[in-house]
């Protein structure tokens, strides 16, 4: 005869066997799916300055300040594995110190059940957007993408690029006013 722990012991082993292939086909069943979506980007006002920096060289350094529009319509990424996304805004530019500078602005975390349509007017960027030289000013070649990561109940952690981006200008002259 088996005792009691041998017993507990089969029943908690057969519970997590079935418990891990009920999660893997989960996975399974999502991921496939394409997770881009159509995004629509705007910048409403771009404006740099030459800021001091306060690290040990004491250079100055371009800084830039940017609002934007942003139109995504999220919905159809949402299944029933997917528990939330966490958006970010990014900034690509080329200078002549680096020929890859890329830029975090923005970021927000959606989660599911929240308004997925997202129309955001005149936003204005989370993050510095500071160049570690003077690479902004005149930058006529600086191009704005949504990224966002899914977060699922049992998976992958894919990171999908949106469709769509926007490319701006920043002015030749730095500005003086307060932004």
């Amino acid at each position: 005869m088996h005792s009691f722990l041998a017993r507990g012991n089969a029943i908690l082993a057969y519970t997590l066997s079935v418990s891990a292939c009920l999660t893997f086909c989960c996975f399974l069943s999502t991921v496939f799916f394409d997770y881009r979506a159509n995004v629509a980007l705007n910048t409403v006002k771009a404006v740099v300055k030459n800021m001091p920096d306060y690290s040990a060289s004491r250079e100055k350094n371009d800084l830039g300040y940017l609002t934007f529009d942003l139109k995504a319509d999220l919905t159809p990424l949402f299944n029933w594995n997917v528990k939330q996304l966490f958006l970010y805004l990014t900034a690509e530019y080329q200078t002549q110190n680096n020929e890859f500078n890329q830029v975090v602005l923005w970021d927000k975390i959606v989660l599911r059940g929240d308004n997925t349509v997202l129309d955001f007017k005149n936003i204005n960027t989370k993050y510095y957007f500071r160049d570690d030289g003077n690479g902004l000013r005149g930058n006529k070649n600086v191009t704005l993408s949504l990224a966002w990561n899914i977060i699922p109940n049992a998976g992958l952690l894919p990171s999908v690029s949106a469709i769509g981006g926007h490319t701006f200008e920043f002015p030749s002259e730095y500005s003086v006013v307060r932004v």
